[in-house]
């Protein structure tokens, strides 16, 4: 439940060669700004204007003048970044995604179709096809101890890394100002309650009410 192909269409995104490398969506997380880099590099200059080094934006993309974009980061088609938004660095994002008023963005991968539209924040973390995090949702992606993040599947999965966010499937939707602690992985399919505190491994195809209530969509 927790593998790349296990959560993400790839035909959805730029980083399909890039993820095709990996069995587990975290492992993708330590050279996403080199990969952007390389991905930006190769897009045509017809469709995509470089505002500076390090910095691509889709003619067809819509950003705010009050929005700062970070160094490396891609923004797709028809994608819209709106007012204050904060790129800090390491963002690809997909092509009609929304980007809201007051979002942070941090090493990650959005697929296209994602929606963080109001006060997230999204860390180290990979939201795949026309994800939604509602408003407020934050990925938490360190452990208050600072220890390395453990995936808690099945079996426990060691990442090695301090910093290590929420991997969502495609389609998911995360309710009004849940918390998805570090490591969470969210099957496709599958909503999560508003005020929800999250760790572990949701399934696919579920409804996640809280810890002890997770119920099959029928």
């Amino acid at each position: 439940m927790v593998t790349i192909n296990d959560l993400y269409d790839l035909t959805h995104t730029r980083a399909e060669k890039y993820l095709s490398g990996f069995v587990y969506p975290w492992e993708a997380l330590k050279d996403i700004s080199a990969m952007i880099r390389h991905l930006g590099n190769q897009l045509p200059s017809g469709e995509f204007q470089q505002i500076r080094d390090g910095v691509w934006i889709h003619r067809t993309a819509t950003v705010a003048p009050t929005a700062y974009l970070g160094a490396p980061c891609i923004i797709g088609a028809r994608t819209e970044v709106r007012h204050c938004a904060f790129i800090r660095e390491a963002a690809l994002v997909g092509e009609d995604c929304v980007v809201g008023n007051s979002v942070e963005l941090k090493n990650v991968i959005l697929f296209d179709g994602v929606q963080v539209p109001h006060y997230n924040y999204v860390g180290d973390s990979i939201l795949g096809y026309k994800a939604h995090l509602g408003a407020g949702a934050l990925t938490s992606n360190v452990k208050s101890d600072k220890t390395p993040v453990v995936i808690h599947a099945q079996s426990p999965i060691p990442t090695g890394m301090k910093k290590v966010g929420a991997m969502l499937g495609d389609y998911a939707e995360v309710g009004c100002n849940s918390v998805l602690n570090p490591g969470t992985v969210i099957g496709k399919h599958t909503s999560i309650y508003p005020c929800s505190c999250v760790r572990g491994v949701v399934p696919a195809n579920s409804i996640y009410k809280n810890s002890n209530a997770v119920v099959k969509r029928v």
